[in-house]
């Protein structure tokens, strides 16, 4: 009879230390159980002209693409960009793309780059001054109201292209600076930041391996070169 309550007792004891075991497992399990980032995930908005929407260059290869995938190489959580872009838009077109599409104001990150097509057209620069100046307003808006979340990027000089040939070269050049000096002292006012990729452009510009079939627009290798100028901003930015 004792020894039948000696084995029932070492019974209930092995019985608790299992229990303890079995729930310590358990709690343990949950802690190590990985998280859903989908909730952390972080959008990413691009406004542009057909330098932003590739033109001539396949979806997956545009530099807003190139960029989500190399900060995602980075353990950056975000998402394929959002474009609002087209070929040949200025300012004021872009302007109004936004108020169609009305975009909501939760974007991590926002990237503009926007007035080589005033340049193309001869309109007057205090008018790009005004209207970029509107955008980048919005952009930071689009971006939860954080400035250090808006990268500017600035024109590329497309009058180092092919597709410039026989045109005034030294002039294109003189009035993108112009434009690029507008697009960077607003930049610096609001505190965004601003990568120039102007000089790269120039620099590859006449290479036919970094333009596409056009002569004129950035090839996916050109883009890549500016998505590694790019990276650092937008890593800082997301931080």
């Amino acid at each position: 009879m004792k020894l039948n309550k000696i084995l029932i007792k070492n019974i209930i004891v092995r019985a608790i230390v299992l229990s303890v075991v079995f729930l310590s497992f358990n709690c343990y399990t949950l802690k190590k159980k990985p998280l859903d980032y989908s909730v952390n995930l972080m959008k990413y908005l691009a406004l542009g002209d057909s330098y932003t929407i590739g033109e001539g260059v396949p979806e997956d290869l545009r530099f807003p693409m190139q960029l989500s995938d190399s900060l995602r190489k980075y353990g950056v959580n975000v998402n394929d960009p959002e474009v609002i872009a087209k070929t040949g838009w200025t300012t004021d077109e872009l302007q109004l793309a936004i108020d169609a599409t009305a975009p909501p104001i939760d974007y991590s990150l926002v990237t503009l780059l926007i007035g080589v097509n005033n340049q193309y057209r001869n309109y007057q620069i205090e008018d790009y001054r005004e209207q970029f100046t509107i955008l980048l307003k919005r952009s930071i808006a689009y971006a939860q109201g954080n400035p250090k979340r808006v990268i500017v990027i600035s024109i590329p000089d497309w009058g180092v292209t092919p597709f410039a040939e026989g045109r005034d070269r030294a002039l294109i050049a003189r009035e993108i600076d112009e434009y690029n000096k507008v697009n960077k002292s607003v930049s610096e006012e609001y505190k965004v930041r601003y990568v120039d990729i102007t000089e790269i452009s120039r620099k590859y510009g006449n290479d036919p391996s970094m333009v596409t079939t056009d002569g004129l627009h950035p090839s996916p290798k050109l883009y890549a070169i500016w998505v590694s100028q790019i990276l650092e901003s937008a890593k800082k930015s997301l931080k």
